[in-house]
């Protein structure tokens, strides 16, 4: 007897439907084939258990299943209940008709329980769209599963009440959708405002900048100036997600096991803050079996690296390639998988060893010799690719003891949002781009033209700072998103000034 069910596996962010297909024959033992990994062998055993703790039985006879298409590798125990299923099925004890019309995922205990699988989403959104009536999954995965709309899904807490549900003998209502995201439910306010922090205006203003046009930032400055504070209240003042980034993100969170048991849709952008001694595969994905990295983790979002000298200087050097690509991609002998990675980047770091070069009242005991090999430890193709250098000094008294009320972050990100609208109506006919920090060479000369006071300045500038080619384009790119913060149809000198000045931080120009 030969019969089939279905399942899923992950691709990326992705997912693939995987054909359960069991068969019994004349003979002894079961044979699991279809290029499974040891987690997927190991499901016999598992599943031998659940079914004596369960009250069904194993079949008696030659038992085959096979993991279709044979040629892709399967990893994981998601798969642990469709080849359960389909043994059930192939034997008579539960009715084949009904679960050809699900997709089921989920990881058995030995007592017939159900534990979460990672990437219910993609799943279900696959699932969805090959047409199936729903998916059949551990009740932990049904918050996340539901997000998708016109599936029926169905959450089951052990694979006796799978069979009951698929038998027929108990009806399990579909998970309802959550209500359709508004708005104002996607720009929440967060726990961190920018009303906290006490002065800083001028990082502030770079922050905001920074922000409206997606821009990188690195800001410098003595231990204690409130670099870390400050890059924590960005995603306040980060525009809302659209549902099409809240839906690309969760994915992300949820193929890489991030969204955690009853999660639905993440509402805010991530923000991301790896160690310094993170590695080159946690940072950008990969591994035996390829995972999202941090900067994936990141999309949408901030990736946020404290202290950037201490990183690895090799570890630093793969964030070129997905800075400029927005995406990684991990290629393997026989395939290669493809992370979305279009993150803002906010770094921080001290100005020396000791931290104290350039501090107002401090003196520095780090030689000229040490503060240029701290600042070697990043960089110059890197640090091209930061849009904004600031410096951040420490605050006086008077200002962390005034009365006077800063601004707050819902006052910032309205303007932000405004600038953000110009963008968006700037490239509507540019398809993968968003903010003026994505603009290619050739949108710069359409949407960035420079009259001829400008273009005088930023010739000055460039010779003065030294600065590269790629430096040009990103102080035309953030005088533009200036122009945007003000309204301006044109990019005038003022903007291109404020622009440069937030290049003051170049090696050549750093401690003159």
């Amino acid at each position: 007897m030969f019969v089939k069910c279905y399942a899923s596996t992950l691709v990326g962010i992705d997912a693939m439907t995987v054909t359960v297909e069991a068969n019994v024959s004349t003979g002894i033992g079961m044979y699991l084939v279809g290029l499974p990994d040891n987690a997927v062998r190991e499901s016999q055993e598992r599943i031998r258990s659940a079914f004596e703790n369960s009250g069904f039985r194993m079949p008696g006879r030659r038992l085959v299943v096979n993991l279709a298409p044979a040629d892709l590798r399967k990893e994981g125990s998601g798969y642990d209940l469709p080849i359960a299923l389909s043994i059930l099925a192939v034997t008579a004890q539960v009715e084949p008709g009904r679960l050809e019309h699900y997709v089921t995922m989920g990881e058995l205990s030995l007592d017939g329980t159900l534990k979460p699988i990672r990437g219910a989403l993609p799943i279900a959104v696959r699932a969805k769209a090959e047409g199936f009536r729903g998916v059949l999954l551990p009740v932990q995965n049904v918050p996340e599963a539901a997000v998708v709309d016109g599936l029926d899904v169905i959450g089951v807490e052990s694979l006796g009440q799978a069979v009951a549900f698929l038998s027929g003998r108990i009806t399990i209502s579909p998970a309802e959708a959550p209500a359709a995201l508004s708005e104002a439910k996607l720009a929440e306010p967060y726990a961190e405002d920018f009303g906290d922090v006490r002065g800083q205006a001028q990082v502030k203003r770079a922050l905001e900048v920074a922000a409206a046009g997606g821009h990188n930032i690195l800001m410098i400055g003595a231990p204690g100036s409130g670099k870390t504070m400050l890059a924590r209240r960005m995603p306040s003042i980060m525009p809302p997600m659209t549902v099409a980034e809240a839906l690309e993100t969760t994915k992300i969170h949820s193929v890489a096991g991030k969204l955690g048991a009853g999660a639905g849709l993440l509402l805010q952008r991530p923000f991301r803050a790896p160690h310094h001694l993170a590695s080159q595969v946690a940072l950008v994905g990969g591994g035996t079996n390829p995972q999202p990295g941090e900067i994936s983790l990141a999309h949408n979002g901030i990736l946020f690296l404290d202290e950037l000298p201490e990183f690895g200087r090799s570890v630093l050097e793969v964030l070129r390639q997905p800075l400029e690509d927005k995406r990684v991609v991990v290629s393997r002998a026989k395939y290669s998988v493809e992370y979305p990675a279009n993150f803002m980047l906010v770094a921080s770091m001290n100005p020396c060893p000791c931290g104290y070069y350039n501090h107002p009242t401090r003196e520095c005991v780090c030689t000229p010799g040490e503060v240029a090999r701290y600042m070697n430890r990043i960089s110059g193709p890197l640090l091209d690719r930061i849009d904004l250098h600031v410096e951040v000094t420490p605050v006086a008294f008077g200002e962390m003891n005034s009365p006077q009320a800063e601004e707050r972050s819902v006052d910032i990100r309205r303007r932000v949002v405004r600038a953000r609208q110009i963008q968006k109506r700037r490239f509507a006919d540019c398809p993968g781009v968003h903010t003026n920090a994505m603009m290619n060479s050739a949108m710069l000369r359409e949407y960035c033209p420079l009259s001829p006071s400008c273009a005088g300045l930023l010739e000055k500038a460039m010779s003065r700072l030294d600065l590269s080619a790629r430096a040009y384009d990103r102080i035309v790119k953030v005088a533009r998103t200036i122009a945007d913060l003000a309204g301006a149809e044109q990019i005038e000198p003022a903007h291109v000034a404020e622009a440069i000045n937030y290049r003051s931080l170049d090696r050549g120009q750093w401690g003159r």
